[in-house]
């Protein structure tokens, strides 16, 4: 219900690289296959070093691989397939208000969880915690499949979205070259999760069989340098004080964002508390990862440099704005263009497969020339034009335009998934990369889950300001019921159903109207991200690679020169 690099090297160091890779692999197949939107890091730091010398200018630190952009198509096509299937969950469960709540209990808990996930591997190591994470989203998984209200649905998608923010980065910090074989496991299983959705994601014995090859594999492949910590001594590294306060701002920030308007007025007590202990414990999480924190799940050094702070504004814009596009459009194609659930997800392709096409066609170009800063001028600028264009989407739109737009809008989305990390990576310590990816993780997914919160909050004012109009076409009370705030995303099938050619052409204008709002917005968050890309500056990248062991005892660093592995002198 829910939802190339170097051949290894010969020997024992080329051996534990093909099975770290093959490790990776299985977590991103199996992983990005299931879990749902918002959510995806790529790209990793490539070991290709010129023989005849040690550095090679314009070679990218960064071997942007295939495998990469495709885990991207194959998580954006399962978040869409979470958007096309929501109204009618919506409607089988009698919960309109669930629609939102579907997909945002999945974001929300992936924003909280990624950094301390992060956290957990760096002191525990990487296996331990992939297979912690995998088994939860085997459970939660299981809880979505068998839910039968909204609320176990919900609790079910917080979950997984919980152990989904912990894979996508642990895939990410260790995955650093993946085979061409990826390329088609990932693309068939995004294919068929897009056509057979409904068949597969409710097969619970399918299920099983999956994450146990998962867990199996990981248990045999995946080798990671790791200095034994011992639990008690992890426990007393964690930055309690920086968690409590991260989840705090987290969870009660976006919990006032989507209660306000809908469940309680903006001017309630509920509302105005939760955002400003929200705000007020924003900067006790900055004190405490400045001042208190030995082990901070934010180091505050990462803010320090001028291009780390443009690149996190863009990264949040890009994931507050892309993600409308694959959770929202569903609801303008089966409300105003009368597609089946089936339809919406196939006519939302050309987005999703523009965007795979640019993010590979973007690595390649950043592998050539080294060059990440004109690649997001050009991403944010396409975002906007691309975004803009929807906002003429009306009730006599189309589909043949609406699929065009569809693929400028997925152009600039897909550009800048890759480009806005490797500013980042070029800019931190080696020891500071898995905060530093884990940072920008969780920066994308807050985007993306106040995204949906305020898409959904837009909606639904939009629509209740259509009442008036609905009620001078003629539409009857017990329908203009089904198209107020509250309910008009559970009944998007309704105007097709209207006999009335006058009622029907005033439904399809108030779902429009109401659209057309919420393009307005993403439009300027769009060019917002445009202006702050103009901030990034040029950085040259090199051909080494380090690898870092985690753990709290030792902080050794392995320098990856070709398909060599040696240890730097002090």
């Amino acid at each position: 219900m829910v939802r190339p690099g170097n051949e290894a090297g010969a020997g024992a160091d080329g051996g534990k690289r093909s099975r770290l890779r093959m490790g990776a692999i299985i977590v991103a197949l199996f992983v990005n296959g299931w879990q749902s939107p918002a959510e995806i890091e790529h790209g990793r730091k490539s070991s290709q070093m010129d023989e005849a010398e040690k550095y090679t200018d314009k070679e990218v630190l960064t071997d942007t691989n295939t495998e990469s952009q495709l885990s991207l198509f194959v998580s954006a096509l399962d978040a869409t397939i979470v958007a096309t299937a929501a109204p009618t969950i919506s409607r089988d469960l009698s919960s309109a208000a669930g629609y939102t709540w579907i997909g945002g209990a999945y974001l929300l808990a992936n924003a909280a969880s990624g950094p301390i996930w992060a956290k957990f591997s760096d002191i525990w190591g990487r296996k331990l915690i992939m297979l912690s994470a995998l088994l939860l989203f085997f459970i939660s998984s299981s809880v979505c499949a068998t839910a039968k209200t909204m609320k176990e649905l919900i609790i079910g998608r917080a979950f997984q979205g919980t152990a989904g923010g912990g894979l996508i980065l642990l895939v990410h910090f260790e995955g650093e070259e993946f085979t061409h074989g990826v390329y088609g496991g990932n693309l068939g299983i995004g294919g068929r999760g897009g056509t057979c959705a409904w068949g597969t994601v409710c097969e619970f014995s399918f299920l099983e069989v999956v994450f146990g090859i998962a867990a199996l594999l990981i248990l045999l492949f995946l080798d990671i340098k790791h200095e034994h910590t011992s639990f008690i001594d992890g426990m007393k590294a964690l930055d309690w004080f920086g968690m409590f306060t991260f989840l705090a701002f987290t969870l009660m920030i976006l919990f006032g964002l989507d209660f306000g308007g809908v469940l309680f007025p903006w001017n309630s007590a509920t509302v105005i508390a939760l955002l400003v202990v929200g705000f007020v414990m924003i900067f006790a999480f900055i004190y405490s990862e400045a001042k208190i924190a030995k082990y901070p799940l934010m180091p505050m050094s990462l803010f320090k440099r001028r291009t780390n702070v443009a690149a996190f504004a863009v990264v949040f814009f890009h994931g507050f704005v892309f993600i409308s596009g694959e959770y929202y459009m569903p609801l303008f194609f089966q409300a105003v263009l009368e597609a089946s659930p089936l339809r919406s997800g196939l006519l939302l392709l050309p987005f999703i497969v523009t965007g795979a096409i640019a993010g590979v066609l973007c690595g390649v170009i950043m592998h050539k020339t080294g060059k990440f800063r004109e690649i997001i001028w050009l991403g944010t600028l396409i975002l906007t034009i691309g975004y803009g264009l929807f906002i003429t989407f009306d009730a006599h739109t189309s589909t043949v335009k609406a699929v065009c737009f569809l693929m400028v809008g997925g152009l600039g989305s897909g550009v800048l998934f890759e480009a806005p990390l490797i500013a980042i990576q070029s800019q931190v310590e080696q020891h500071n990369v898995a905060s530093a990816t884990a940072t920008l993780s969780f920066i994308r997914n807050i985007g993306v889950s106040i995204s949906t919160i305020v898409g959904g909050t837009i909606f639904q004012n939009s629509m209740n300001g259509r009442t008036a109009f609905l009620r001078d076409a003629g539409l009857p009370a017990n329908i203009l019921s089904h198209l107020d705030g509250d309910s008009a995303m559970a009944n998007v099938v309704l105007p097709a159903t209207l006999t009335e050619p006058v009622w029907e052409l005033a439904a399809k204008q108030a779902f429009a109207y109401a659209m057309r709002n919420m393009w307005i917005t993403y439009t300027v968050f769009a060019f917002l991200a445009f202006g702050a890309s103009l901030f990034v500056q040029a950085a040259h990248l090199g051909t080494e690679h380090t690898e870092t062991v985690t753990g709290l005892k030792k902080e050794q660093e392995v320098v990856v020169v070709g398909s060599e592995m040696v240890t730097p002198r002090s």
